[in-house]
């Protein structure tokens, strides 16, 4: 069983090339026009591209607001009810982790995407935990006057999307939680590899192997990655991360999303969506925890229908 995805540029094109009008002499300029239509496609395709990328996400001339007392900026797009992404967390994540997504969204929904605290644009606290960040963009749900809205969190970010489910129940309808765990008991360990031994990448050893991406997060104004570091190794490879009684108080629709090939575990996610009363579990094939980037496509359709209560359809092979 597989989903069949259509490229909707591809349904342009061929709108495009049907409706042009080539005055031509039938046997004169037929290998003059037969060039022009094996030149032009990949032309026309290459524009669009092109269209497709303009658009900097992350990077757009979006807004800031004030929220505990630092700066944080984010973005909108489209029409229709407000759907919140929250991206996951590190040096290097930002608004840019739903680039190939916000297009297909944003024509079903008002898309809202925060650089959540530490990442991109938005300022950076004192420390970083599930509890400041949840409570974060809470104050920014209230902040944005909406009546109601959706939310989908990846990694980090599908974390605070199950704790926003539990304590804004009077403003977000329906979560989405991709890639998200509760705890380093989530991860996926190989067998035979003990938990204790799961323990966090000291400054060194990070620094060493990443050396770009502490260049490239140390650009950005008033950033310190050596105090981020020491906020996420606190955070991530806890034991727990919230009380599991949360999960039975979660009164609205949620849908656990993890990849195949993801670095949460399968019977992680199964636990935590069967935890959670109503709940929907949904596996995606071929796809490591880097949903966004490598099936943009397939997430906005199970997005789209779960949010509007229309499965996307499905046809065997």
């Amino acid at each position: 069983m597989i989903f069949r995805v259509g490229h909707p540029n591809g349904i342009e094109i061929c709108r495009r090339l049907k409706n042009i009008k080539f005055p031509f002499n039938r046997n004169k300029d037929m290998k003059k026009t037969t060039l022009f239509i094996f030149l032009g496609l990949p032309l026309l395709i290459i524009h669009c591209e092109v269209e497709k990328r303009k658009i900097d996400y992350g990077s757009n001339d979006g807004a800031y607001i004030s929220i505990r007392g630092k700066k944080i900026y984010y973005e909108e797009y489209g029409k229709g009810v407000p759907l919140l992404l929250l991206s996951g967390g590190g040096h290097s994540r930002s608004i840019k982790d739903f680039a190939r997504c916000i297009p297909g969204l944003s024509q079903h929904f008002r898309i809202i995407a925060p650089d959540t605290p530490s990442q991109g644009r938005s300022e950076q606290p004192d420390s970083i935990s599930y509890e400041i960040l949840t409570e974060t963009m809470s104050q920014l749900i209230d902040s944005l006057s909406v009546d109601s809205l959706y939310v989908m969190g990846w990694s980090d970010g599908g974390i605070v999307g199950i704790l926003l489910a539990e304590r804004r129940a009077d403003k977000v309808k329906k979560v989405i939680a991709v890639g998200a765990n509760n705890g380093k008991r989530g991860f996926n360990i190989p067998p035979g590899i003990p938990l204790d031994s799961v323990v966090p990448p000291s400054k060194e050893i990070f620094e060493k192997l990443n050396k770009q991406l502490i260049e490239d997060y140390s650009k950005l104004p008033g950033k310190d990655w050596v105090k981020l570091l020491e906020s996420l190794n606190k955070m991530v490879y806890a034991d727990e991360y919230f009380s599991r009684s949360i999960y039975d108080r979660i009164k609205i629709p949620v849908m656990i999303v993890v990849g195949d090939r993801d670095d949460i575990s399968i019977a992680h996610g199964e636990e935590m969506y069967k935890s959670i009363p109503g709940s929907q579990f949904c596996v995606l094939p071929h796809t490591s925890h880097e949903v966004f980037k490598e099936q943009p496509e397939l997430i906005n359709r199970v997005a789209i229908g779960f949010f509007n209560d229309t499965p996307p359809k499905i046809s065997a092979r």
